[in-house]
Formats: C-alpha cells, structure tokens, sequence
C-alpha cells in the first residue's frame, strides 16, 4: 500500500492544479482481499491538493451516483451520510438520492463515456450530441456533477467524430440556455423578506446568473410562490431553477404552473432543486407563470428562474402533435441550426 501513497504524492506534486481525484473503488474479479490507507491518502491529496475534490462511494467530497449511465435520482439531495457508505460497497438507491436528514454534505457526480465503453475502439462511435444533451438533463439537471470520459484514440488523441460530437453538444446547450424569458417578465412574489421597501431579497434576483443574489421570502409562510406576467404570449418547454447552494439545500417539494383561461394549470412539479434542477415538458404557451415551493426544510431560497426553449429534444418541442412530425420538425430544425452554424463559420 506504500505503493500507493508514493503515487499519490507523484501525482499531486508534479502535474499542477488537479480539480477531482477519483477513486473507482472496483478491482478485477477474484483479486484478493487488501487494506487500503483511505484516510491517510484523503489527507495527503487535500494536504497537496486543497482545492482537489475526492470522488468515491462514500466521498470524502463528492460521491458515486450509483450508476454509468450519466443519470440521477429525480429526487437527489447533496446532503448524505458518509457513515453509511463504504467505497465499494455502494448502496445504489442511498447514493443515487442522497438523504435529507444526512449530516455531511457530499454533492453526487454522474459518470460515463460518450462511447459505449470507457476506451476507445475504431469499430465503436460516439453517442450523439442529443443523446449527450438527455444526459444533461438527468445528471447536470438533477443537481449533479458530470464527468464525461472521451478516450484517446491509438494515436493518443482526441478523434474527430468524437471532437465534432462535443462541438455539437456545446451548441445545443448555447442555444437553449442563453436565452432567457422570464428576463421579459414582471415578476413578483407573495412574500418578500425585509418587504418590499427592501431589494435584498427581491424576485428580481432570480434573474442574475449568481447563486449569491436571490429570492427570500418572509419568515412564518407555509407556502411560497415567483409570479412571472408577459405581456406577449411565451412558448417554452424548459424550467431551469436554482438554489442558493451556499445556504444548504432546502427544497422538499415544488410545482410550476401556467394561466389557462383564468384557470392555474400545473405543467411540472419536482422534489429537489439543489444547485440546478432542469425540467423538460410538451411545449406550453401562457401569460402568466407561477413558481410554487409547496414544503421546504427552511425557509426557501432560490437564485435562479430560467424560461427557455429546447427545439432539439423531440417529445418536447411540439403542441402535442403526432411523435411522427415531431420528429420530422425536430431533424429539420436540427438541420438547419447546424446548417446555419457552418455558414456563419
């Protein structure tokens, strides 16, 4: 095992800033049984490495979502017991939604490859950059890290399919994420903390692209609601909301709704929200949207209210037309996004 810590101290002297050191926690089948250091190698990489997270089962800092398929828990809570978990020893259902009456705050990181196994083989291709995009939604959206392995070829580089895959994939988050509707919105809240004399804690702050300003209502409330008014009809099919992760994370339970003929309407509703919780829906269209935080560990807090539009995701980007002319809009818009994209290139 000294061995091992010799490694480590390699590898964190002589290489720079390290951002995430992973520890797999699995070893080849029918290997004997061996003690390993934990602790004394957590110690070393954070003593080399301070700004290092230690990825594992059980952490120290982030954690295992339980799965290689870049998917979480619907419901994934940061907070988690690290008591309860060993490395190698996962609990799939515990580290996949965390536990919110945990003690330790270890956010879940989701990994996979953008092929079908972790290393590179000229029979094998790339996911696509859509197939890439859903893994957005249920790891990145679900308040989790992303770790994407894109292995080398023989050459020892990056291949071009695999290159012009995440080109692709960075485009279609650019265009549906940088736009923002609620940004034309009047917005308002049904409880402001300090009142409305006060702009600390307005709804306006849901619009800065800052965890550090946001929304906080009064004390004592038992329910919690963002109005946004348009004075045009929106067409969107994505919510985008974010907590103020630095003041723990509280949401239990919440529900967006839009104005149907004088009549509330519930288009999504979700469990956690964590640092970012992307919701996907059938394209809506409205004056009027409502933001209702229904139960929350403390006081709810959020950062982040954002309104967008996902042309490229197929069951979401139609008025509910037949799934054949979705698809068929779906390509042509895909299509002509790139088509366009290489023109102005």
């Amino acid at each position: 095992m000294f061995s091992y810590h010799l490694l480590a101290l390699d590898c964190c002297n002589r290489y720079g800033d390290i951002l995430e050191v992973f520890l797999d926690g699995a070893k080849g089948e029918g290997e004997k049984d061996m003690e390993y250091f934990f602790d004394l190698w957590f110690q070393l990489i954070h003593q080399l490495q301070p700004d290092a997270m230690i990825f594992s089962d059980a952490g120290p800092d982030i954690r295992w979502v339980g799965d290689e398929l870049g998917v979480a828990g619907s419901t994934c809570w940061s907070l988690f017991n690290k008591s309860a978990a060993t490395i190698g020893g996962t609990n799939e259902p515990y580290a996949r939604h965390g536990d919110p009456a945990g003690i330790d705050w270890v956010p879940a990181e989701c990994d996979v490859s953008i092929r079908s196994g972790w290393f590179w083989h000229s029979s094998e291709h790339p996911k696509s950059a859509l197939d890439l995009l859903d893994i957005y939604y249920n790891s990145v959206g679900r308040n989790c890290f992303l770790i994407l392995n894109v292995p080398p070829n023989s050459t020892g580089l990056i291949s071009d399919e695999d290159l012009e895959v995440l080109q692709d994939f960075a485009t279609l988050r650019t265009a549906i994420f940088s736009h923002n509707l609620a940004e034309t919105a009047t917005i308002t809240a049904n409880s402001m903390r300090g009142g409305r004399s006060d702009a600390s804690f307005s709804p306006l702050n849901i619009l800065h692209k800052s965890i550090y300003n946001y929304w906080a209502p009064d004390e004592g409330e038992s329910e919690w609601a963002i109005f946004l008014h348009f004075e045009q009809l929106v067409s969107f099919n994505v919510i985008q909301i974010q907590e103020p992760i630095q003041m723990g994370q509280r949401v239990i339970k919440f529900q967006v709704d839009i104005l149907i003929h004088g009549e509330w309407e519930t288009i999504v509703n979700g469990t956690t929200i964590g640092y970012k919780r992307l919701l996907r829906f059938q394209m809506v269209e409205t004056h009027s949207l409502r933001l209702t935080i229904n139960k929350s560990r403390a006081v709810p807090l959020i950062a982040y209210l954002g309104i967008h539009v996902d042309p490229f995701s197929v069951v979401y980007n139609s008025f509910g037309a037949k799934s054949s002319s979705i698809k068929k809009h779906s390509k042509q818009k895909y299509r002509s996004f790139f088509g366009a994209l290489e023109v102005a290139i």
